[in-house]
């Protein structure tokens, strides 16, 4: 009797293929890091390692310090807001709220990042539609400054991360026995006290799961701080660019590139680790 491929075998061949690609390109930058820079020609040197020592300065420090900062406040803002969201989504009893939160939640995805950050553009800007809300309600009588702000960015980049942070969490809440939260309430537990008690734990990996989805996305984010932060706020992402195009000292940008990917990768390794510790915390509850 003939024994028959797993089902699944050829499901892997596109992973597979990406994952190739992935390591060759890699692979490539991580050769370029290597090479020695030549001032005003796209042509590269032989080997080097002064690319690794100039690394060494506070300018590049602070740059990745920010991309961390920038990078949580998304994600627990994101985190926050998509939460509501996600659970009305869920449990609202009229199928005309759940499809207009739909709607709402997905719309956004169908629309270019540079769209949405030339509109957020308009928004923040000195005489954009926040400001001239703001004076014409008499709030304020100078215009505040949000655009080239880090408040500004993390505005742009939470409304941009919400819509996959609400699909992730719909679907943890969506996979909640609801026989729980009854029993709970039947044990004299406040609506509040189930919410805080039953619901949030039993969504907890659906939380992670998102924080740590939104980031990571972030943390390689470019045309929104390029262009909400014009240049006073940059994230590793925008270094990289300015090394690569405008200084076109490709080795050096291949450097900045490998340590926001080890930086990335650091960070997400840290989090799984909380993560467990969190998991087993609760399991042991």
């Amino acid at each position: 009797m003939t024994q028959q491929r797993p089902f699944f075998v050829p499901f892997l061949v596109p992973a597979v293929l990406v994952s190739v690609i992935f390591a060759a390109a890699m692979f490539n930058v991580l050769q370029y890091s290597f090479l020695e820079f030549v001032p005003g020609s796209l042509e590269v040197g032989g080997f080097t390692l002064e690319n690794f020592t100039r690394i060494n300065k506070p300018v590049y420090y602070w740059v990745l310090l920010d991309t961390f900062i920038l990078s949580f406040a998304t994600a627990f803002f994101s985190l926050v807001l998509s939460y509501p969201i996600s659970f009305a989504l869920v449990r609202a009893e009229r199928n005309w709220v759940r499809s207009t939160l739909v709607i709402l939640a997905i719309t956004p995805l169908f629309t270019g990042e540079i769209v949405r950050t030339y509109s957020w553009m308009l928004v923040l800007g000195t005489d954009g539609f926040v400001n001239s809300m703001l004076k014409n309600l008499g709030v304020i009588e100078d215009s505040v400054a949000i655009m080239y702000t880090r408040v500004g960015v993390v505005i742009a980049l939470v409304q941009f991360a919400m819509p996959v942070m609400i699909i992730l969490l719909a679907t943890a809440i969506s996979q909640v026995n609801r026989d729980c939260e009854k029993a709970a309430a039947n044990l004299g537990a406040t609506p509040n006290t189930v919410f805080w008690r039953v619901t949030i734990p039993l969504t907890l990996p659906g939380i992670l799961s998102g924080f740590v989805v939104v980031f990571a996305w972030t943390m390689s984010a470019f045309s929104t701080p390029q262009l909400i932060g014009g240049g006073k706020v940059l994230m590793i992402s925008n270094v990289v660019y300015l090394q690569g195009f405008s200084s076109f000292n490709l080795p050096f940008a291949a450097v900045l590139s490998i340590i926001a990917l080890a930086a990335a990768l650091g960070s997400l390794a840290l989090m799984k680790l909380f993560t467990l510790r969190i998991e087993r915390s609760m399991a042991v509850a």
